[in-house]
């Protein structure tokens, strides 16, 4: 499926179609998922099952938009979409999720991303049209739950039932639901892109993000919650 990428000082027409890129470590998925969006006249420039093969991949094709898949064998698409928010800022994300919609949305914020489809058997709709409007700069997620979701989870980083996360962590959380990017919080904290990487990967793995065999993330309480 790998295309080489236009120029890019190219100017993209309108009657162009949109250009996406997919990862998910099942083959037959990404076939699946390509051979739907170039029916519907979306152009796939490229696919993998790695995050890392992603990152690298994505940021040399520039597609208008990635289409990432919550858990991989080595990250999640939340990191992929972190990665990218420094590497290719210009590439808008979606992450397509099993979880249910409040862990999706909360993936979503962390990531960054312009939003999250979650995976329904024979509901292509959804897809289609969160695709559409993301490459158009339309997020998908409304800024008002945005902000709920953000504040949730800035305040999750002091709760006290997450003891086994370092004051690091705590704080890297923190600036992650504030929507920094990961080289951001590097500048912030004084610490390399590789250290925030791996920071971030910590964190997801206490929140239950990265643990590929566990069917939901671990439980966040509201925030008011946290406050009793």
């Amino acid at each position: 499926m790998d295309t080489p990428a236009a120029p890019l000082d190219e100017a993209r027409s309108p009657a162009q179609p949109i250009r996406v890129f997919i990862l998910n470590d099942h083959k037959m998925v990404r076939q699946g998922l390509g051979d739907l969006l170039e029916h519907h006249g979306f152009e796939i420039v490229g696919d993998s099952g790695s995050a890392a093969e992603a990152i690298h991949l994505i940021h040399v094709l520039q597609p208008d938009i990635a289409v990432l898949d919550d858990r991989l064998p080595d990250g999640t698409g939340i990191e992929v979409c972190r990665e990218l928010r420094s590497a290719a800022p210009d590439v808008k994300c979606l992450i397509l999720t099993s979880w249910d919609e409040q862990h999706a949305v909360r993936a979503a914020v962390l990531a960054g991303a312009s939003g999250y489809v979650i995976k329904r058997v024979g509901d292509h709709n959804e897809l289609l049209n969160c695709i559409r409007s993301a490459a158009a700069g339309i997020p998908t997620i409304g800024a008002g739950v945005r902000e709920r979701v953000a504040g949730n989870l800035h305040a999750t980083a002091s709760a006290p039932w997450l003891r086994s996360m370092t004051p690091t962590e705590r704080t890297v959380l923190a600036l992650m639901a504030r929507g920094m990017t990961n080289h951001q919080i590097g500048q912030e904290l004084l610490l390399t892109d590789a250290a925030i990487a791996a920071c971030v990967s910590s964190v997801l793995q206490n929140l239950g993000f990265r643990r590929r065999g566990q069917l939901l993330p671990a439980p966040i309480p509201r925030a008011w919650e946290l406050l009793h």
